[in-house]
């Protein structure tokens, strides 16, 4: 279940309902699908086949495609990273920049967890949004935000897209943006 720690005030927001509600002030939609209709065997996998996707792709094809209609998301994939992904390191330090982008940034955790770093209203701040299996996050176009993996180093995550292309980050400047 997602963890929201707001970085300025150092409070905790937990629970479902709370997590959706805050978030949604903000502007960020959540929702929670149910992780168990991932077949047991691709719960703790990490380094995928294209056939594994494709399970994965197909296990939450109901819930995908509801999102895409509501929202015009047009395009999906899933992304796998884990200590067994090429050059993580590099890739996670080109991802932990603070970006915006001119779509919404989707992310529907199936395995592991993550954090989103979100910048929210002018009266929070930065927050650090944990995601774990089931959970479903989308940061709306233009707002900063980056992305990182927890010590574990472990997510599958499904993108959705409006551009069949992908998004493009942006660089977002902001100096009241300190690194944790």
């Amino acid at each position: 279940m997602a963890q929201i720690r707001i970085r300025n005030t150092e409070q905790v927001i937990t629970g479902e309902e709370n997590v959706r509600a805050f978030l949604n002030d903000q502007g960020v939609l959540y929702e929670h699908w149910d992780a168990a209709k991932l077949p047991e065997a691709l719960r703790h996998r990490f380094n995928l086949s294209d056939e594994d996707k494709e399970q994965i792709l197909a296990a939450f094809d109901v819930e995908i495609r509801d999102l895409a209609s509501r929202r015009g998301y047009l395009t999906w994939d899933i992304i796998s990273l884990s200590d067994a992904t090429p050059n993580i390191e590099e890739l996670l330090k080109k991802f932990e920049q603070v970006h915006t982008h001119t779509e919404d940034e989707v992310r529907a955790i199936t395995a592991g967890e993550g954090i989103f770093v979100i910048k929210g209203s002018d009266e929070v701040g930065y927050m650090d949004v944990l995601v774990e299996e089931g959970d479903v996050i989308s940061v709306p176009e233009n707002i900063p935000h980056f992305f990182t993996l927890t010590e574990s180093k472990k997510i599958v995550a499904v993108r959705l897209f409006i551009e069949t292309e992908g998004w493009i980050a942006h660089p977002f400047e902001d100096p009241a943006f300190i690194k944790a």
